[in-house]
């Protein structure tokens, strides 16, 4: 079916209370069995007081018929969310990680059971607007932040593949999330759960809180990747549920230095064996499963000791130690496999000297008795923070 000629659409005034501009126009649709449909769409552009002449509003419609205007314009497909969610299910969630993947199949199972047969061609901000409000009763505002995160990768499919032209997430209001502090082990801690672990894992834990690397790449590391002589552990390769090797997260492999220590530690895994074999090993000598040897070998120990965290704890006291060291970000960064200094950031849980010092000097400004020729001069070199600031730019 040819598309008509270029189109204004119309415009009517509804509403007794509030009144608002509703807008009208001919959309081809795409039926399943290939034929084409014409249907009348309407929508509200807005209120009177946001457009408060026609001219404004026609503005507003012409806008909204552009897409249809356009010489390029076709029919798109007449399809329902449940529908758009398996396509998107059978064609893009398997070229993402196991973990993840995990994650957005119970986001879009709440997606479906909410818009699930609404026409995706009909689903627009305010739609979405009112699931998220009836989600806050009974869902916590990250949880709701990740669900809208998963229908913000669908729908942007659903554009590429024509079945819709504008984007329903624009101007959603989402609830305030405020990240938790996460759990640190400190080097004390650390020394008390491998006190009370057996072998193998006490060499892992050990392992892991030196060098700050994921459970999953722990499981992946192979005797090759140990270099006793130089001190060195590559970490090329991470493991997922049911064993599954895959590349590290950010997909770039790592080599850095251990200590001493931690070598001599190894030199028993390492010895002796071929380089393709995985490090360590399950009693039925097998290649560890991250969430299996964390629920089995280290939740216990914790529960024991009155710690909260889990193996992620190892992570943000490596960051924290490494803080106190004052180890550069660069090498923080490496050790910890993080693509953004920010997310390094983020991991560390110290208050540094500087601070420390800081505080001191404001505690002792307010002290009966201080006098303000007492506070310390700043050395001649040090710029204000407006200067920093330039600095930064400028680099």
């Amino acid at each position: 079916m040819a598309r008509r000629r270029y189109q204004k659409g119309h415009l009517y005034i509804r509403g007794k209370r509030e009144k608002v501009w509703v807008g009208r126009w001919l959309e081809d649709e795409l039926q399943l069995d290939g034929t084409v449909v014409r249907r009348y769409k309407s929508e509200v552009l807005g209120t009177l007081k946001q457009f408060p002449t026609k001219r404004l509003a026609q503005r507003e419609l012409d806008a909204r018929v552009a897409v249809v205007n356009s010489p390029t314009y076709r029919a798109r497909p007449t399809a329902t969310f449940r529908e758009l969610a398996e396509r998107w299910k059978l064609l893009v969630m398997p070229n993402h990680e196991d973990s993840t993947q995990r994650t957005e199949k119970s986001d879009i199972k709440a997606w479906v059971e909410a818009i699930g047969d609404v026409l995706v061609k009909d689903i627009d901000c305010e739609l979405i607007q009112a699931v998220l409000t009836g989600w806050k009763k009974s869902r916590s505002a990250k949880t709701i932040r990740n669900r809208v995160a998963t229908f913000r990768l669908i729908w942007d499919k659903a554009k590429a593949w024509r079945y819709v032209a504008h984007t329903a997430y624009d101007g959603l209001d989402l609830p305030e999330y405020i990240r938790q502090e996460q759990p640190a082990f400190t080097a004390e801690n650390v020394k008390r759960i491998i006190a009370e672990s057996k072998a193998p894992y006490d060499t892992i834990w050990r392992l892991v809180a030196e060098t700050g690397i994921r459970r999953g790449e722990v499981c992946g590391l192979n005797v090759g990747d140990v270099d006793l002589a130089n001190h060195i552990i590559t970490v090329k390769r991470s493991v997922s549920r049911n064993r599954k090797l895959k590349s590290p997260k950010n997909g770039k492999t790592r080599m850095f230095a251990i200590s001493p220590q931690l070598a001599d530690k190894l030199k028993g895994y390492v010895v002796g064996r071929t380089v393709d074999e995985p490090l360590f090993l399950s009693k039925r000598g097998k290649r560890l499963e991250p969430d299996n040897f964390v629920k089995r070998h280290l939740k216990p120990i914790l529960k024991k000791l009155g710690l909260e965290g889990a193996a992620h704890a190892f992570r943000h006291g490596n960051a924290t130690l490494l803080d106190s060291l004052r180890a550069p970000m660069k090498v923080r960064q490496d050790r910890l496999g993080h693509a953004d200094p920010k997310t390094t950031m983020l991991y560390t849980h110290a208050v540094s000297a500087d601070e420390r010092s800081t505080a001191e000097q404001l505690g002792a400004l307010f002290e009966p008795g201080f006098l303000s020729q007492d506070c310390p001069k700043l050395p001649t070199n040090v710029g204000t923070a407006s200067d920093a600031v330039s600095e930064a730019v400028g680099n």
